[in-house]
């Protein structure tokens, strides 16, 4: 399959027709350009905020509300496209009142080709979500079983934590849509992502947003790239690199990617780490302090 992986600006939006517009000028590229699965990034869906106008944007309370309330309509038109362009889409991230939840939670969506939606919650919350935007954990990780293969979605900062990996250790597929706002953020995430791919021995792709949002307080500079990346191992690049897009840049980052691939590595790969993890169960409690002078 091709998979495409996003470095995406999110921007001022005049009105409903221009983010239609726009989302379908990118799901039509990566289409043309032969890929099967597309990835958005993280809040991404932030710029919806705009629609409502400039003041509320720039309310980091309000502008949570007001994407949330445009998301049934962002959903339709992602399935819509979903269904038109044959594709499979991770949609960016956005917050979600469940349930009439008073506090959000932060859901990616994942369409396919026909149309239908499935949905994965982030777990963990960084810094930010839980002291200042008071964004909360969701639903628990789920492997989506799909026409390309098993999929797995770690939103961001979740893809930092090796046992929430490991939950998902039966999907060949890992989705790391993130929103970081300096280099170091972005390194973070990209050393989870690969962390895991080394791991899980599968493939893990990685989407960002990319520039500034000055009408944001919540999104307002953000640094990344797009990148899909395995296990350095037999019928995979030395670096375990498949893809890397030009950090910054916007557009599409686009890899070919074999499950074949995925499943010799675990089966006869020159290491097993997915098969070996539990050897470190006997092995993993605290370390016994030992003194040297």
């Amino acid at each position: 399959m091709k998979i495409a992986t996003a470095a995406y600006p999110m921007e001022v939006l005049a009105d409903w027709e221009a983010y239609t517009e726009k989302l379908t000028a990118w799901v039509r590229e990566a289409a043309d350009k032969g890929a099967d699965l597309l990835v958005f990034p993280e809040y991404g869906a932030m710029e919806l905020a705009t629609l409502s106008g400039a003041e509320i944007a720039a309310d980091l309370e309000v502008s949570l509300q007001a994407v949330a309330g445009y998301l049934p309509a962002a959903d339709r038109l992602h399935a819509a496209l979903a269904q038109r362009f044959k594709v499979h889409i991770l949609a960016a991230s956005a917050p979600v009142f469940a349930d009439d939840e008073a506090r959000p939670v932060n859901r990616a969506r994942l369409f396919a080709p026909s149309g239908e939606m499935v949905a994965q919650d982030k777990q963990i919350m960084t810094r930010f979500e839980r002291e200042i935007w008071q964004v909360e954990s969701g639903e628990e990780l789920q492997v989506f079983d799909t026409a390309l293969g098993k999929i797995g979605i770690l939103i961001c900062y979740d893809s930092e934590f090796p046992l929430l990996g490991r939950a998902l250790s039966e999907a060949d597929i890992l989705l790391v849509p993130s929103c970081t706002d300096t280099l170091a953020g972005y390194w973070r995430v990209r050393i989870g992502a690969m962390a895991r791919a080394l791991e899980n021995q599968c493939v893990c792709v990685m989407a960002s947003t990319v520039g500034d949002c000055d009408w944001s307080p919540a999104v307002d500079e953000n640094v990344g790239a797009g990148g899909v990346f395995g296990p350095p191992d037999a019928g995979f690049p030395d670096t375990g690199i498949l893809a890397l897009g030009e950090l910054n840049t916007p557009g599409w980052t686009y890899a070919e990617v074999s499950l074949t691939n995925v499943r010799q590595a675990r089966e006869t790969g020159a290491q097993l780490n997915r098969r070996h993890w539990i050897d470190q169960e006997t092995r993993s409690t605290a370390a016994q302090i030992t003194q040297l002078r």
